[in-house]
């Protein structure tokens, strides 16, 4: 692959470098969105953190908005080493072989966050992670964004309301099996291509955090927005794992010191930001926002419950049913 050919000379040189403890160690930490949304405060905020605990020994640099990789390149970017660090989203781990990830793609899985945090902050959130190692990658922590509610350019009040509708979707199975159970036709495309997409009718709608649609501009093309809060939309900050367990055992340390002090901060300021950039669409004007009625909001969720046992093949039933455990989700009671 074209990729593979660039980056092989880069991912020797960048790999090497962590041996030699004497140099400022330069990582590079490459995402897909805006500085200005809760991942890419983040992310500078643990460029922050990992400078000032390594006392400058370690150097982050943050390239956002795909200005180094785009989505389906940075992926074999992390395993060559030509970027040191990713946060992708959580949907992204199918085409990697790791399809278990897609479970937090499941609607209505976590009903908030403290549902999800007994999964990502408990044993299996950690064993998840594990399965990235074979892969060449190792998973330090899991960041919020926050929960998807659906655009479009058409008012949306029950799922019928998307039926027909070419909707944006993130590489997922299961967001696309998620799309096909309410009629919609499911549209896979990279982040930075959808504004445009959506301004030229490529695609009717989509689905997001607010704050990834705000920072996006998305709200000027898309006239209605209804929350419907049916997905979560959540980051695994990943790092090389040969670069990784190359560094000194110090540095390392005050790396994970960063991370976990960054983690904190990440899923403190991704509910704020949500709310920040969903007082700024409503004042914007462009975008009517519509909040469903419980009985509205329990039509999606009957309607959307099909896609758990669709995709027990995909994700593993035995780990759909640890989740269930673990949040007290159950959908026969919907």
């Amino acid at each position: 692959m074209k990729l593979r050919h660039i980056v092989l000379a880069l991912a020797a040189a960048g790999l090497s470098f962590a041996a030699t403890a004497q140099e400022q160690i330069v990582i590079k930490f490459s995402h897909v969105v805006a500085k200005e949304t809760p991942k890419g405060k983040a992310a500078d905020f643990f460029a922050l953190k990992a400078g000032e605990l390594t006392k400058g020994k370690v150097k982050v640099e943050v390239f956002a908005n795909s200005t180094l990789y785009k989505d389906k390149e940075e992926m074999e970017a992390l395993q060559l080493g030509a970027v040191h660090m990713l946060a992708p989203s959580l949907a992204k781990f199918g085409p990697l072989g790791v399809k278990e990830f897609e479970a937090f793609d499941l609607p209505y899985i976590f009903d908030g966050y403290d549902s999800l945090r007994k999964v990502t902050n408990g044993p299996l959130g950690k064993s998840l992670m594990a399965k990235l190692e074979p892969k060449g990658i190792k998973g330090l922590a899991y960041w919020d964004n926050g929960f998807k509610s659906f655009s479009a350019n058409t008012p949306i009040k029950t799922p019928a309301d998307l039926k027909g509708k070419k909707m944006r979707i993130q590489s997922s199975k299961v967001l696309e099996e998620q799309m096909r159970t309410i009629g919609s036709l499911p549209q896979v495309m990279a982040f930075s291509e959808v504004y445009q997409a959506l301004q030229t009718g490529v695609v009717d709608g989509t689905e997001n955090p607010i704050s990834n649609l705000y920072t996006q501009k998305m709200h000027e093309v898309q006239k209605h927005l209804t929350l419907t809060e049916h997905g979560y939309l959540g980051y695994a900050v990943l790092v090389n794992k040969k670069f990784w367990d190359g560094l000194p055992a110090d540095t390392r340390k005050q790396l994970e010191d960063a991370m976990e002090q960054s983690t904190r901060y990440a899923n403190q300021i991704a509910k704020v930001e949500n709310d920040n950039a969903l007082e700024a669409v409503k004042k914007s004007g462009k975008t009517t926002v519509y909040q469903p009625t419980e009985a509205e909001k329990r039509e999606f969720k009957k309607a959307l419950a099909p896609v758990h046992q669709k995709m027990e093949s995909r994700v593993g039933k035995e780990l759909i049913q640890s989740i269930y455990k673990e949040t007290g989700f159950n959908p026969a009671k919907l």
